[in-house]
């Protein structure tokens, strides 16, 4: 199945305006996803709010299988959150650790995500086991396999890093954790939207996901998979009356499916925009959507590789659509901001979300363009142009 570009660039409002090499901060809506939302808040502004919900259910409702089927889940094990951060924390935080407990992560691990484990091993005693890159830069499997022992109590990664294209070997990280019988949270944030995931042969216990990136949808939205079968006990560390039901004077009663990481008050527009999101990538395809991020991309890195001055910074065996370059002697955040002025959108990674990464590799920080499916070639040479040009 090949996508259709004119279509998908004439159904995105956001064209007409950028040149948007962004999509791994925030990708732009297309015009279906963005009257799912405003349609709901119009109708909140009309009837009331407990009102549009009620006479929105089969949309709202309608959610949980559009997200299973994306990731290959069932709908009972999907949970509508915020952003992906909080996805992740309530997955996090609702375990229990305890003095000599080990969390396994990659040397590319998040930021937000490390400070948690930072906050858990000092208040709890549990030990971080950062497991070394292989040639490639990647997770090295072996170092994971060995480093898995009876104190491992999580191994936990980011599936795609925000600094680069790496794509991390998620399935091979699920079957040493299945082997192993050791719970395995993926913060896919940047992979869900962008190449096919499937939870199934990831083998992963908990995913979490925001709406705003590869996924196009609303931004405070995003949803935790969490898996029946291996996370059914956990009780998460928040409850309120959706999460639970106060059953006696002194007991309260737990959800039995994923929704109980839900909390009662949510982003009902975005919920309902986010389902939108959702059913366009299943219908387009994740697999064409994949060959044509993966197609923009190394034709971005061809194009960064022969200008003077410009180093690519991307690692991995398997490169997506985030592309990372470091400009010699270029201020990069002025660099970004020179080309915002002409209306090209691209970013700045810093030391501040991949500490361990980038400083382990000697970079302050790196320039970030990252492809979307309406992205054209005529856009990467508008981009490359523009650069050369800033760069002088």
């Amino acid at each position: 199945m090949s996508l259709d570009l004119a279509r998908l660039r004439a159904e995105t409002p956001g064209c007409a305006h950028v040149l948007h090499l962004n999509a791994a901060g925030s990708a732009l809506p297309s015009k279906r996803t963005l009257d799912a939302t405003l349609d709901h808040l119009r109708l909140e502004a009309e009837i009331g709010g407990y009102e549009a919900a009620a006479k929105a259910d089969a949309e709202l409702e309608g959610f949980y299988p559009s997200i299973a089927r994306l990731i290959g889940a069932a709908p009972d094990e999907i949970a509508f959150i915020e952003n992906a951060t909080r996805a992740w924390d309530l997955a996090f935080y609702s375990l229990a650790f305890k003095p000599g407990d080990r969390i396994l992560t990659c040397v590319s691990e998040y930021s937000s995500n490390y400070i948690s484990y930072l906050q858990v091993a000092q208040k709890t005693g549990a030990e971080i086991v950062v497991v070394p890159d292989d040639n490639y830069g990647q997770i090295d499997l072996g170092a994971l396999e060995r480093a898995v022992d009876g104190r491992t109590r999580l191994v936990s990664v980011s599936h795609v890093p925000t600094q680069g294209g790496l794509v991390q070997p998620a399935e091979a990280i699920g079957r040493i954790t299945r082997q192993a019988g050791v719970l395995y949270l993926l913060d896919a944030c940047q992979s869900v939207g962008q190449l096919p995931v499937d939870v199934e042969r990831i083998g992963c216990d908990f995913l979490s996901m925001t709406g705003r990136k590869y996924l196009r949808g609303p931004r405070g939205t995003g949803f935790l998979y969490a898996r029946r079968a291996t996370t059914a006990h956990i009780e998460p560390i928040f409850l309120d009356n959706h999460a639970a039901k106060w059953t006696d004077d002194n007991a309260y009663t737990v959800r039995d499916d994923a929704r109980r990481f839900e909390n009662w008050e949510r982003y009902f527009a975005g919920v309902i925009g986010l389902k939108a999101a959702a059913d366009q990538a299943n219908e387009l395809g994740m697999e064409p959507i994949w060959s044509r991020l993966r197609q923009l991309a190394d034709g971005l890195r061809g194009r960064l590789a022969t200008m003077k001055g410009v180093t690519l910074t991307d690692l991995g065996e398997v490169k997506g659509a985030i592309v990372t370059f470091a400009v010699a002697g270029a201020d990069h955040v002025a660099l970004r901001d020179r080309l915002r002025a002409q209306a090209i959108n691209v970013s700045v990674s810093t030391q501040f979300s991949s500490r361990l990464d980038l400083k382990g590799r000697g970079l302050v920080n790196v320039m970030r363009a990252s492809v979307h499916v309406y992205n054209t070639e005529e856009e990467l040479d508008r981009f490359v142009e523009a650069l050369q040009a800033a760069i002088g």
